[in-house]
């Protein structure tokens, strides 16, 4: 007899999870609570660049449908303008990565991926999921995961007061999904812009509805020049809102959006979050557990890409997780080991997202200088976001940080 797993979420984890299962032999049921023609008719819902590390875990489970359509990001870029002479740079380099990352718009991906979890044998159901629709689920199946990212029931889960940071959002969030940018030359990559006191904007190449397009990231600090989207009411209004704040701040990111248009009119977002971490078990009214895991428990600030990557290294630890457990209970110890065999991951990418967030201290800015000077050490830099763990401690350690770029110059010089 083979286990009944019930995941509530059709997203990058809650998908990624079900068919992982459903190859495996496991009874899969999913709600998700917009159909397939709802995703791809409905507006953006993220940026989602994925690093290799996350693309494996899709590609083990033969879920890279749109790796040679994709157009691939090559590398990392980083410009810091000059805060007291505009339209000067104070720091620009970039570099590439090992590996090619790529971005599928969740409106093309997330249908298709509902389909194939249809096609594997996958029972789908259309419905909102409330405490009611949880206990019915855990009462009749071995497990319940929560993979849904936001809504009423994600805020059942309680806020993790100690591995949570902030309680206010950090950023004022909006996207613009574009045709007719101009490529970066030599190759192409997810170009940062950090704008001192204001905040940041980056874009890079992904993959839409209407094909090949470039995924435009503002965030801006709250209460500054770019926490400007509130008066913004139609799609046009918002392109013309992006173009703005680039010729303020990023003339050079401007030159490349001369004959830019939307993908379409719901290529467009803005709004803002808490990044909050989460206790990874809830208790319904009955006593029953339910696990929450990928961003309905640790959802970060997008200003390192790493939410769509998050979502599938957590999916890849907890389908093994549940595969090891064979025939043994799902309880709340089980639940809360697998969640922290999670953790020990999300938490430098946490604290490296978070860091970023702040103020730059004077050893970031002087690591982030270092390496436009040292090839090698911008290189280090840019394949961390394939793995955020290259990077820590020595990010946020004064010392450490500073003791890593005097081995790169020594190796250079």
């Amino acid at each position: 007899m083979s286990r009944k797993i019930a995941i509530i979420g059709a997203g990058q984890s809650g998908l990624q999870t079900g068919i992982g299962l459903l190859k495996k032999g496991y009874q899969v049921t999913m709600l998700s609570n917009r159909t397939q023609d709802d995703i791809r008719s409905g507006r953006v819902t993220s940026s989602q660049c994925m690093f290799d590390m996350a693309l494996n875990t899709e590609r083990e489970l033969g879920l890279n449908f749109w790796e040679n359509d994709c157009p691939p990001v090559e590398g990392i870029g980083l410009t810091v303008p000059n805060p007291e002479r505009p339209g000067e740079k104070l720091i620009d380099w970039a570099a590439p990565i090992d590996h090619k990352a790529q971005s599928v718009d969740q409106r093309l991906k997330m249908p298709v991926w509902m389909d194939e979890f249809v096609r594997l044998g996958g029972e789908l159901v259309f419905q909102d999921a409330g405490i009611d629709e949880l206990e019915a689920l855990a009462a009749s199946h071995d497990l319940v995961l929560l993979a849904a990212g936001k809504g009423e029931i994600v805020r059942q889960f309680e806020r993790d007061a100690e591995r949570s940071v902030f309680d206010k959002p950090q950023r004022a969030l909006a996207l613009t999904y574009v045709h007719g940018m101009e490529p970066k030359k030599t190759f192409s990559r997810v170009a940062f812009n950090l704008i001192p006191g204001v905040g940041e904007y980056f874009c890079f190449p992904a993959l839409t509805l209407s094909g090949p397009c470039e995924i435009m990231v503002f965030e801006g600090i709250p209460g500054g020049p770019m926490d400007c989207w509130g008066d913004v009411e139609t799609p046009q209004q918002h392109l013309a809102r992006s173009l703005e704040i680039l010729n303020t701040y990023c003339p050079w990111e401007a030159e490349r959006c001369k004959n830019i248009q939307l993908t379409d009119d719901n290529g467009v977002l803005a709004g803002r979050f808490p990044p909050t971490v989460r206790k990874p078990v809830l208790t319904l009214p009955s006593g029953r557990k339910v696990l929450g895991m990928a961003d309905a428990l640790v959802v970060n600030d997008p200003i390192t890409g790493q939410g769509s990557n998050n979502g599938a290294k957590c999916s890849k630890i907890y389908l093994d997780s549940i595969i090891d457990r064979a025939d043994q209970a799902f309880d709340e110890n089980w639940m809360k080991d697998t969640f922290e065999k999670y953790w020990a991951y999300a938490e430098q990418v946490v604290s490296w997202t978070n860091s970023i967030l702040l103020p730059p201290e004077e050893h970031t800015l002087n690591l982030l200088g270092a390496a436009q000077q040292s090839p090698d050490l911008a290189k280090t830099i840019a394949n961390g976001f394939n793995n955020p763990v290259n990077l820590m401690p020595w990010w946020t350690n004064a010392d450490a940080c500073n003791q890593v770029v005097a081995e790169f110059f020594k190796k250079e010089a």
